[in-house]
């Protein structure tokens, strides 16, 4: 290698190694760009009403306000009302299958083989598990603990997004001049195809949130599981998250069951691993049409990997970059690079 080329490389290093430090901003632009990208496909829907932009800008803010106010309205209060007691319900029902299950221990059917095992009540398992639990969960709430920091956090996002809702083809025009003038106009092509399938997976994931939704509701209140509308609109939420959302979502209502009967318990579950491989093998690939094709493991390869590196808000966007990534691999480095390489030989 020439000096120059050295030089070229320990540049690089330099600038990855600055791009590193300011990963946690990095992130927050990267949640703005995603917000803008959403609100901006209902800017241009209003606009082919012939308004200009700027009135289209405000329009879709307001719109979606206006939505979120009343959603939050109708929503939240039986939501919050029903969650409060979910959450005293769950160590009655852990305490129920323990009984249970240490009650068959002793008492074994003849099929059963004998089993010198006891689970431990909540308060040994909090005893246990506490330090773990502890660590856990102040990993999770981390993202939430500092609320002066998630609200300046929240505005930035806030004030990104409206900057390039304002404006996108001048921020647009920005990074696309940061690559070589030969290869502008395909790194323009390649931010069309990272729209579009944002765009594509966005609609897909709140289309099939609802499918899960609306599934487990009809098949808990068929059950009689009580808090039907909180267990749903947990299912539907906890989707948005792949591999991860829907284990934790179960939880919820198999605690509920088991404190009516330990057969309920087993059927829930059930019930989930139905709904969520209806989800997973025929609607969403039927609704995003295989636009958006990620295969399970590469999905929870990138979730572990943003989660350990970005922390909480890494995981809830692990999917939108991964796609974004897997867009550039493929254009830029299989497709431009490695294809064309293989033809030259």
């Amino acid at each position: 290698m020439k000096l120059t080329d050295w030089i070229g490389f320990l540049c690089l290093i330099i600038a990855l190694i600055i791009l590193w430090q300011f990963r946690q901003i990095l992130l927050l632009l990267f949640t703005s760009v995603v917000f803008s990208i959403a609100i901006n496909s209902l800017v241009r829907r209003i606009q082919r009403f012939g308004l200009k932009r700027g009135v289209a800008v405000l329009l879709s803010l307001a719109l979606i306000v206006f939505m979120g106010v009343v959603l939050i309205s109708l929503v939240l209060p039986p939501f919050l009302d029903q969650f409060q007691e979910l959450i005293k319900l769950v160590p009655i029902g852990y305490d129920k299958l323990r009984i249970w299950v240490n009650q068959l221990i002793e008492n074994p059917p003849t099929w059963l083989p004998k089993l010198d095992i006891e689970l431990p009540n909540v308060t040994q398992l909090a005893q246990q598990f506490g330090p773990l639990a502890q660590k856990l969960l102040g990993n999770f709430f981390a993202f939430f603990s500092n609320s002066i920091a998630n609200f300046l956090q929240f505005l930035l996002v806030l004030i990104f997004a409206l900057m390039l809702l304002a404006d996108p083809q001048s921020y647009r025009q920005g990074f696309v001049r940061l690559f070589p003038s030969f290869y502008r106009h395909r790194a323009d092509f390649i931010l069309s195809k990272c729209e579009t399938t944002l765009l594509q997976w966005m609609g897909g994931i709140v289309i099939t949130s609802a499918f899960v939704a609306f599934l487990s509701g009809v098949g808990l209140l068929i059950l009689g599981i009580p808090f039907v509308f909180a267990h749903a609109l947990l299912a539907g939420m906890f989707n948005f998250v792949p591999n991860i959302g829907p284990t934790a979502s179960v939880i919820f209502p198999v605690a509920v069951a088991l404190l009516d009967a330990p057969w309920k318990a087993l059927v829930v579950i059930i019930l989930y691993v139905i709904i969520q491989n209806l989800e997973s093998y025929w609607f969403s690939p039927l609704v995003m049409q295989k636009q958006v094709d990620l295969l399970p493991a590469i999905t929870l390869t990138a979730q572990i990997f943003f989660a350990t590196f970005f922390g909480v808000l890494g995981l809830v966007l692990a999917l939108p970059l991964t796609v974004v990534s897997k867009t550039w691999i493929e254009e830029l480095l299989l497709n431009d690079l490695f294809d064309k390489w293989g033809a030259e030989e």
